[in-house]
């Protein structure tokens, strides 16, 4: 881990930005590579050897009451810049965060939260469509949690412009699509209540709704043929650990909002469970299912049905390194029937 110290403050817009109350802070660098081989036994994969590297910038500090603020910034394969993302920890008052777009804020973070040896069951390279919930996710965020109190936590965020994301400072993104405003809220519960029997129970749900300025935009000149309404979000499940094994059951769903188009979307309808045991300190298993049904407006204008992904996976690690092997298979890719999928990923990483 390489780290480096920050000395100072630069010169805002030619004067100098005095803040006495925060004390020096300090930047950290970590990174990884993971190295995969895939065989994908319904399409031509060609070369199956893949290398992705990461690296994280973190920064911290503290103020003169306590308070701590973060920075982390991504950087993802080939030194692409990903997201930043900034907090403060205000003690008893909660937590503020800056999200410029890195899925881990509103429900998003709630998409697949089922117990895994490794990835969630449709991450396996098989580029399978499947539909499940954003919000606030893949835009640019404000959101405030509230401190934990009996198990308990509250988070809630809002995104000004759906789908807009990186804004740097002092700019403003325009606006590109019908899409309007975010509101995410979430709910995470751990009702131990000091028993050793629920102290690995976590009930958690979330809801999310996108507005649609379509006559705002018509005003300013903005012209756009999106003619959809307001689209809803919802998600909820329960995880348990007992022991070494973990057991998950989630559903989740989306009302689109179009439904003037025969062809459109109308809804989807989510479910999933997964479970997960750890057999020692260093090696884990898995089994994941995840279910999406896509109901049109009209369903018998085009052919529909379920897609399934399901996943198989066994973890080992070793200090900084880690191995993993999943199977993973996919029916009805892109809801079109009969268009199934299988891979088989071996894994391997390095953390730094």
């Amino acid at each position: 881990m390489n780290k480096l110290t920050k000395v100072g403050f630069s010169a805002l817009c030619g004067s100098l930005a005095a803040i006495s109350t925060a004390k020096a802070g300090e930047m950290t660098v970590t990174g990884g590579v993971d190295m995969s081989w895939i065989s994908n036994s319904e399409a031509v994969t060609g070369n199956p050897i893949g290398i992705g590297s990461n690296l994280t910038f973190k920064g911290s500090g503290e103020l003169d009451n306590g308070w701590t603020f973060d920075l982390s910034v991504a950087n993802g394969n080939a030194s692409a810049y990903s997201a930043a993302v900034a907090s403060i920890t205000m003690g008893g008052l909660g937590k503020i965060t800056i999200n410029q777009g890195d899925s881990s804020t509103g429900i998003q973070a709630m998409d697949d939260k089922m117990p895994t040896a490794w990835e969630e069951p449709w991450c396996g390279g098989l580029s399978t469509g499947l539909a499940t919930v954003a919000g606030t996710g893949k835009s640019m965020a404000v959101q405030y949690a509230t401190p934990t109190i009996l198990g308990i936590s509250l988070v809630g965020a809002t995104a000004h412009v759906a789908g807009v994301t990186d804004t740097g400072d002092k700019g403003f993104s325009g606006t590109s699509t019908g899409s309007g405003q975010i509101y995410d809220l979430t709910l995470n519960i751990n009702p131990s209540f000091g028993t050793e029997v629920l102290s690995g129970l976590n009930i958690f749900a979330g809801g999310s709704m996108t507005e649609k300025h379509k006559t705002e935009l018509t005003e300013i000149g903005v012209n756009t043929s999106d003619d959809a309404d307001a689209k809803y979000e919802a998600v909820g499940g329960i995880t348990y650990d007992i022991g070494p094994i973990s057991l998950g059951y989630g559903a989740q769903g989306q009302l689109t909002g179009k439904t003037t188009t025969a062809t459109d979307v109308d809804y989807y309808r989510n479910k999933q469970w997964g479970v997960a045991v750890n057999i020692n300190d260093s090696l884990s298993v898995s089994y994941g299912y995840h279910t999406s049904y896509q109901g049109l407006v009209n369903p018998g204008v085009s052919a529909t049905d379920e897609l399934v992904v399901q996943s198989a996976q066994i973890a080992y690690t070793m200090g900084g390194a880690s191995v993993r092997l999943a199977e993973f298979d996919a029916d009805n890719v892109n809801y079109s029937a009969g268009t199934d999928r299988s891979a088989t990923v071996l894994s391997v990483a390095l953390a730094f």
